[in-house]
């Protein structure tokens, strides 16, 4: 199916149904996903295998961009809900993330001090001090967890490096609740492989770890663009808002996206 590439280091500002008014922030290369995962469903497609030189852009250039692109909305009257790490990949592997994320505190306040820093990640780098000092800092860490299964985890994200969901809880820990967990609810079948992270069994266990993890807020949706894989099974409304209705029991916000 048709995926795509962000090819601007700042794209949008586009209306998105999880942060409203975002002002979009690409820092991995304009023309090729550089990411640790190859999740079945990534709208930018697939994490390719490649021994091509990876360019990423620098502080400098990323600072510089963003700081015209606020200026030319606060001209025009356009203010921001968000200013949203996301892009072709995974944000947090940029050597200089954290001083990105200081840059970008530093531009927001000055332009439009009421909008949010938010970062879309798949949690695999916070195991580097900078990356987990950086997230501390923004008003949304959004951090994925789409499966308590190891076994289903491994097939819907692909990890390009090994890593159990029980290490990766242990490191989401770390944020003592100063996190959103982001999940992707979706079936399908891959190699011959079915998955459905909807089930009975895939939602108790899942609900357990949040449990343990103790995040702020919970935001679950279904696939709402194309995919890189054909097949994959769109969740519906009513069962979304099942599996939100047992997480509001947990005491914990839950946001419903469809």
């Amino acid at each position: 199916m048709a995926t795509f590439l962000f090819n601007e280091i700042i794209f949008g500002p586009v209306k998105s149904r999880r942060l409203g008014v975002s002002l979009g922030v690409n820092l991995l290369p304009k023309d090729y996903k550089f990411c640790t995962y190859d999740c079945l469903y990534c709208e930018c497609g697939w994490t390719l295998d490649s021994n091509k030189k990876i360019t990423l852009h620098t502080r400098e250039e990323i600072k510089a961009t963003l700081d015209q692109k606020l200026q030319e909305m606060l001209g025009a009257n356009e203010a921001p809900d968000n200013i949203t790490f996301a892009g072709n990949g995974e944000p947090t592997i940029h050597p200089a993330f954290a001083e990105i994320i200081d840059d970008t505190i530093e531009l927001r306040d000055k332009y439009f001090p009421n909008a949010l820093i938010s970062v879309l990640s798949n949690a695999t780098q916070i195991h580097k001090q900078s990356v987990i000092s950086a997230l501390n800092k923004v008003d949304q860490n959004i951090l994925k967890l789409d499966s308590a299964i190891d076994s289903t985890y491994k097939l819907l994200n692909q990890p390009k490096t090994p890593i159990s969901v029980a290490k990766l809880v242990e490191r989401l820990k770390v944020f003592n609740g100063n996190l959103t967990i982001q999940t992707m609810f979706i079936k399908g079948e891959y190699k011959g492989e079915k998955f459905d992270n909807t089930t009975d069994y895939e939602v108790g266990k899942w609900l357990e770890l949040l449990q343990e993890i103790k995040p702020k807020e919970v935001m679950i949706y279904p696939i709402a663009r194309d995919t890189p894989l054909e097949g994959l099974k769109k969740i519906s409304e009513e069962k979304l808002n099942e599996i939100g209705s047992k997480v509001r029991n947990l005491g914990i916000k839950i946001n419903v996206y469809n």
